[in-house]
């Protein structure tokens, strides 16, 4: 076994005892069901990794960013990095699909293997409660689709990025980067 896919599965074992020994921050104790399957999926699971949550959409101007999120989550997720996608229709219906649709679209179009859930409010009264914990933190809903929200290991939210902040952007790859680098 190689180094790096035997600390993988260390950390994949530490967080999965982390999140069984109930250490769950508040902004990641929600539930959200899985895309594939409409299961529902305690967000507890990602705790202690360095999440980018992102409000995603098959038919928008950014929708080309599902490939560079691919890649940020492909390059760092050994590092206990992980992308969660939230398809959300809240802004000019530019996610009408069904599950079905979009996880086709998904993985027809930019082989997406991170976690994707169910289309999702990100905004409004009918927000779900990552999204108005991510907006209540930062001070900034998202104001159209892919916009990102980077959280800590310790579940710390840390910065926003609006949609137009591409995946391979300075700023992001850099956050990202000093995130993983950053212990609880």
């Amino acid at each position: 076994m190689r180094a790096t896919q035997f600390f993988a599965t260390l950390l994949t074992s530490v967080l999965i005892s982390t999140a069984q020994a109930g250490i769950c921050p508040d902004t990641l104790n929600v539930t959200a069901k899985r895309l594939q399957d409409d299961q529902p999926v305690s967000l507890c699971a990602y705790a202690g990794q360095v999440i980018l949550v992102v409000n995603t959409a098959s038919q928008c101007g950014y929708t080309g960013q599902y490939e560079g999120l691919e890649r940020l989550y492909r390059q760092h997720r050994q590092d206990g990095f992980v992308v969660l996608g939230f398809p959300s229709n809240d802004f000019g219906g530019q996610e009408p699909g069904s599950s079905k649709q979009i996880a086709d679209f998904c993985k027809n179009m930019f082989d997406v293997q991170f976690p994707l859930f169910s289309k999702t409010p990100v905004t409004g009264p009918q927000a779900h409660p990552l999204f108005r914990s991510l907006s209540q933190s930062t001070g900034q809903m998202p104001r159209w689709n892919f916009h990102k929200y980077l959280i800590g290991r310790d579940g710390r939210v840390l910065s926003s990025f609006p949609s137009q902040t591409d995946p391979s952007s300075p700023q992001l790859t850099q956050a990202i980067r000093t995130a993983i680098a950053t212990k609880p």
